[in-house]
């Protein structure tokens, strides 16, 4: 039996490029497909939203914007995830007066939207993780976590984190531990190739399905033309949240400029002045934002964060990749794309100009890199990306 059509699938997420990014092309494809998508979003996302065709639910978020400082997100782990739930607890009745009257078919969500999957519940509709990132595997808990949140539990703050969230959720009648209800969703779509997943063989695919990058028509980002005479190409970016590194970007330049045959693109985000970086060489072009797909494409080497956006776009466009990872699962990242054979790890304290040279040079002009890197790609391709992915979704769906 077919589902009706159209169904109304809403989508929720917060106001970060890293996790909005990777469902915009899975959301203009259940729109091209006839359904009714609405997308919850904070206001400053609504723009970027609606250019899917779906409906943005706008709602007034506490979390940090997505350009702010990278010290709003403050230095300890309990820091960076209590945000998330203040956020949870202050935004579920804006979005449940949202949805009243026009509850939805289907509930697809991100890792950190924690009211999605109350509201699923709620309304007794199916639900779906849209991973940006990686995903647990079994004996995640054990190995990761458990070791990760051991001291914060011994903590007063830790231990007030946690009796307010089993409130918080026993108040919306859900009796399920807090840590799974974040780790463990009941079905789960993972917006990156399986190349980057750690211990993937030990992934329950019953739940979670590789279906890799969802990139897309990215021309309403603008294009990127390649100079007349440049015989090699470098994009050094450090994303969208941690790039206030103006001495990293000023070793780029030094370790770059002028170098005979290269182009350097250098995104430098929004907190750091081009000023900061002293005297340009004609070869070295400096932007707060660039079109990075759009690059890589023409691209002969990458200097990253290694977010999973980065990474998979390194992939995708079979790019050597020199990672310098910032935060979160970067360093995991990184480590994956060194063990693949891709990619340089670089810890930020040992990125020079010298070290970031040689890297570099060395990725570009190795025939097995260029080889691996083939290979992944065409794995990638094979994952089934943006399609697949709405054909899952699709299938979730219950008749009516």
């Amino acid at each position: 039996m077919t589902s009706p059509r159209p169904a109304h699938i809403a989508m929720f997420s917060i106001a970060a490029h890293g996790h909005v990014n990777p469902s915009l092309e899975v959301i203009r494809e259940l729109v091209a497909r006839g359904h009714r998508v609405t997308y919850a979003i904070p206001h400053a996302f609504v723009e970027k939203v609606a250019e899917t065709g779906a409906e943005p639910r706008p709602y007034t978020t506490t979390l940090p914007s997505a350009d702010a400082d990278p010290e709003a997100w403050g230095t300890e782990l309990i820091d960076n995830i209590e945000p998330f739930l203040t956020d949870a607890i202050t935004v579920l009745p804006e979005l449940a007066h949202a949805y009243e009257g026009d509850e939805p078919d289907l509930v697809l969500h991100d890792i950190t939207s924690y009211p999605a999957r109350v509201l699923a519940r709620r309304w007794g509709v199916p639900e779906i993780s849209l991973s940006p990132n990686l995903v647990a595997w079994e004996g995640y808990e054990e190995e990761v976590a458990e070791p990760m949140y051991a001291e914060l539990k011994k903590t007063e703050r830790g231990q007030a984190y946690y009796a307010r969230f089993h409130a918080w959720l026993a108040e919306n009648g859900i009796t399920q531990h807090c840590d799974p209800f974040v780790g463990r969703p009941p079905r789960s779509l993972v917006l990156i190739p399986k190349a980057l997943q750690p211990h993937a063989d030990r992934v329950d695919e019953s739940v979670h399905t590789f279906v890799g990058a969802c990139q897309g028509d990215r021309a309403a980002q603008g294009e990127w033309e390649r100079p007349a005479g440049a015989e090699k190409v470098l994009l050094v970016s450090l994303g969208s949240a941690f790039t206030k590194q103006p001495a990293f970007y000023r070793a780029c330049v030094e370790a770059f400029g002028d170098l005979p045959g290269w182009h350097v693109v250098l995104q430098v985000g929004r907190h750091v002045d081009p000023a900061e970086l002293g005297a340009l060489p004609g070869n070295v072009e400096v932007h707060p934002w660039v079109p990075q797909l759009a690059i890589l494409k023409q691209a002969d080497a990458f200097i990253t964060h290694a977010g999973a956006g980065g990474s998979q776009e390194g992939l995708a466009t079979a790019t050597p990749m020199v990672a310098v990872p910032q935060a979160v699962d970067q360093f995991g990242n990184a480590d994956m794309l060194q063990a693949l054979g891709v990619a340089r790890h670089l810890p930020m304290e040992e990125a020079t100009a010298a070290t970031l040279r040689e890297a570099v040079l060395a990725l570009a002009g190795d025939p097995e890199v260029a080889r691996r890197l083939g290979e992944i790609q065409r794995a990638m391709a094979a994952e089934g990306g943006t399609k697949r992915a709405a054909d899952l979704i699709e299938a979730e769906l219950r008749p009516r």
